[in-house]
Formats: C-alpha cells, sequence, structure tokens
C-alpha cells in the first residue's frame, strides 16, 4: 500500500496551538511521508548568505497531521521508520543574540558554512556524509522540531514545551519511537527543523540545517496505563523522558519526575523506591541550552524499563 505524502507545500506552520486546522487526516496506525525544508527556508545557500537576526517565521512544521480518533488524555505515537536528506546541503550559522557563546568576541555573528553533502545522489538519500572545511561528518539526521496542538499557549516553532516542538533531540531520528501527550482532537502532528547531523546541546544554535523526508507510522493509545505530561522517546536501547524549561535545572528536574512514574508503574515501586533507582540506572542527558527554553532528557537503558503503552 503507497504511503500518503504530506510535504511543506501542502501546508506548514510556525506556531503550535490549541485550534490547528489539518492539512491531512491520518487513520489511526497509517504510515506516512513527510517532507520537510529546511529550518531557514532555503534563504541559506552560500557561505556569504548570513542572517543577521532569527526570522520571525522560522522552522516551518510540515502539517498539522490529524490522526482520527486521538482525543485528550491519548497518547500520540510516531514511529519513525527512517529519515533522508533531501537536498544537496546543510548549513550551520551563527546569529546575532543567538546561541551558546553568542556573547564571546572571538566568535564571528553572523557567519555560516555551508555544509554540502557527499553521495552519487543525495537528494535520493544516497549520500552518507557531510562536508565542514575537508572534514567529512556522518549524516545522522535529526528531526528538529516536532511536536501536537498545544493544552492552550500559543508557542513559536521556535520554542520547546510539553507538546514537543523545538526539542533539537538527537534521539529523534530513525528507529526511535516518540510518544506525545495528546490535547487536542486529532493530536495535529507537525514537524520540520531538521539537520544531518547535530550535537547534543546545539551550542552554537544551529545543526547542519536541512531538507528530509520522514517515514513514520502514526498510532493512537486510547487510556494509557500511565499518564503522559511530556514527549517520551524509545529508542530500542533505552526509554527517554524529554522536558523543556526556562534553566536545566528545571528541565532535568522534570525529566526525573516524569522517569519516576515509569519505573514506579513498571517494578511496582514506591516513588521512593522509583527515585533510589533512578539514581542508579538513569542518566541525564542535555538536548539543546539555546532555545527559549532548554530542553534534557532522562534515559534508562532498556533491560530496566519498557514502554507502558
Amino acid at each position: 500500500m503507497a504511503r500518503e505524502s504530506v510535504t511543506h507545500r501542502d501546508g506548514h506552520v510556525y506556531e503550535f496551538g490549541p485550534e490547528m486546522e489539518p492539512v491531512y487526516e491520518a487513520a489511526d496506525g497509517e504510515a506516512v511521508t513527510i517532507t520537510t525544508i529546511d529550518s531557514l527556508n532555503g534563504a541559506i545557500q552560500r557561505d556569504d548568505d548570513l542572517l543577521e537576526e532569527i526570522p520571525e517565521e522560522v522552522n516551518a512544521a510540515t502539517g498539522p497531521i490529524a490522526v482520527a480518533g486521538a482525543s485528550p488524555g491519548d497518547v500520540l505515537t510516531v514511529d519513525i521508520e527512517a529519515v533522508r536528506v533531501a537536498e544537496d546541503r546543510g548549513r550551520v550559522v551563527t546569529t546575532p543574540g543567538f546561541g551558546l557563546l553568542h556573547d564571546d568576541p572571538e566568535i564571528k555573528h553572523p557567519a555560516t558554512r555551508i555544509t554540502e553533502v557527499d553521495g552519487d545522489d543525495p537528494a535520493d538519500g544516497a549520500g552518507d556524509r557531510i562536508d565542514f572545511e575537508g572534514i567529512d561528518v556522518p549524516i545522522e539526521p535529526v528531526i528538529g522540531t516536532i511536536g501536537v496542538a498545544t493544552d492552550g499557549e500559543t508557542i513559536s516553532t521556535l520554542s520547546p514545551d510539553d507538546h514537543g516542538g523545538n526539542l533539537d533531540t538527537t534521539d529523534v531520528t530513525a528507529g526511535t519511537t516518540v510518544y506525545f501527550p495528546v490535547f487536542q482532537s486529532g493530536a495535529m502532528l507537525a514537524m520540520g527543523d531538521a539537520k544531518a547531523a547535530m550535537a547534543d546541546g546545539e551550542m552554537c544554535g544551529t545543526g547542519a540545517e536541512i531538507a528530509v523526508e520522514v517515514d513514520a507510522t502514526l498510532s493512537v493509545i486510547d487510556d494509557p496505563a500511565v499518564p503522559l505530561d511530556r514527549p517520551l522517546l524509545d529508542t530500542g536501547d533505552a526509554v527517554k523522558t524529554v522536558a523543556s524549561a526556562e534553566t536545566l535545572e528545571e528541565a532535568v528536574e522534570l525529566a526525573n519526575r516524569d522517569m519516576l512514574g515509569l519505573l514506579a508503574h513498571h517494578h511496582g515501586f514506591s516513588r521512593t523506591e522509583a527515585y533510589l533507582f533512578s539514581s542508579l540506572v538513569g542518566g541525564l542527558e542535555i538536548s539543546q541550552v539555546v532555545d527559549p527554553q532548554v530542553t534534557a532528557r532522562n534515559a534508562v537503558p532498556s533491560e530496566y524499563l519498557s514502554v507502558p503503552f
């Protein structure tokens, strides 16, 4: 059966809010292919194309896609099967006033480096590396912005929160299943802001920003065994809670609190026992430290925890 294709030309958003209109409705369990544009809308094509400021419209997220049957309190499952680069170059940039070291006088703001994709036909996903100043960097595509309609507030695609959004998390890639709390009917999934490569932290404010094609299967879980307040990842090797907040301390605290509920359910622990056990097997990881809110995750190996959905 052919997959339905949804592209940024069909529709895209620059905000996640409570009232989003879908560009497509997927059946529960349907496999789709979602095509995105790079986070800067194609504006940066050469090293001398500079980003003088963060645009008002950034991180175009293809969609929204409604998923039939999704209702508030449900969980939306996004099983990411493949992520393919869809153009022959990425771009990594600095922007005045943005990034971890935006006030360092020895670092140019703005600056751009185009990262050419090496491969016979990069647009068909044949490339396996990008070139940065003559250095090969493996292509490991990441979906930077992915989320659902919010519970109430309208939030820019530049920022992450409980709905997902600009999570900039390296685990959001092929082979990972992402779980989202459903706040509105249909869930209203949208995604974009992909990178050909990106380090944990996204220190300069970008990865190698690039257009991609994403193959994913979308499913709805009603009456979840454990309530879900924020995104959750299953990479196959680990289960990871993901949380965003104004400070890194607040984000890691939320990620740890979310993990306690999962551990308590899986093992029959008290909350105290889950807290103690999390300090033995959990691992705090930084997703990004540059957006309006920062994002962190708490990872527990799959041998100690399975997703309760």
